[in-house]
């Protein structure tokens, strides 16, 4: 899991970089929560995600947004976070020139950030949005949508209602050509605290259904 520093709009960025085998593997870039609420690269879902991804052949990046750890720079409400997942992307495509595709995966905050940088970047073919803050953000960009993907929610969680994460998926769910899927963890918070397994086995289904034949077991991987 080497450590990697990469150039932002602010300045350095921090983060942890899991190269591919293969030349022409496919990208995956994972956004955290607030920074603000102690989001970091670190968040157990976003440490499990950024395996669930690299035990599938992906060349992987998490990365600390502007603020957070040694990324320099300092919160931006969004806007400046949004930058910075951009610029991660560019880094990974540059040093993954034949890669043939990404995928975007947020927890919260960084579900937010995710599916504005899949509405700005044509090459993101699926996304993870975890906890997706449908109460707090205006998420009326996605119009439309154009990649499917999964919405994964806690029934438990007290911070963002199911309902307001349904009428979203609702809302996408009408547009042709894209199928947007919703799975609800029974018994999961907002932070998922002991639910993680339970929402990597979610995850992981999902993208051995979109992705067949590229599950590699690692003995790196986090339960």
């Amino acid at each position: 899991m080497p450590e990697v520093i990469f150039p932002g709009e602010k300045g350095r960025l921090e983060g942890r970089y899991q190269p591919a085998k293969t030349r022409n593997a496919p990208i995956a870039i994972i956004l955290h929560p607030h920074p603000q609420f102690g989001g970091t690269m670190n968040n157990p879902v976003v440490y499990n995600l950024y395996y669930q991804f690299a035990n599938r052949g992906f060349s992987v990046l998490r990365f600390n947004f502007r603020g957070v750890g040694r990324s320099q720079g300092s919160f931006d409400h969004g806007t400046g976070e949004l930058s910075d997942a951009a610029a991660a992307l560019d880094w990974a495509q540059s040093i993954n020139p034949d890669a043939r595709a990404c995928w975007i995966a947020g927890f919260s905050f960084g579900a937010w950030i995710g599916m504005q940088l899949l509405m700005r970047r044509p090459e993101v073919e699926g996304f993870i949005s975890i906890a997706a803050p449908a109460n707090l953000y205006d998420f009326s960009f996605l119009a439309p949508c154009p990649s499917s993907g999964l919405f994964v929610h806690g029934d438990k969680d007290a911070v963002v209602p199911t309902s307001a994460v349904q009428t979203l998926v609702e809302k996408l769910k009408t547009q042709k050509g894209i199928v947007i899927e919703q799975q609800v963890v029974p018994g999961a918070n907002h932070f998922f605290d002991g639910k993680t397994e339970d929402l990597m086995g979610v995850v992981g289904t999902y993208l051995d259904k979109r992705l067949p034949g590229t599950r590699k077991d690692s003995k790196d991987s986090a339960a």
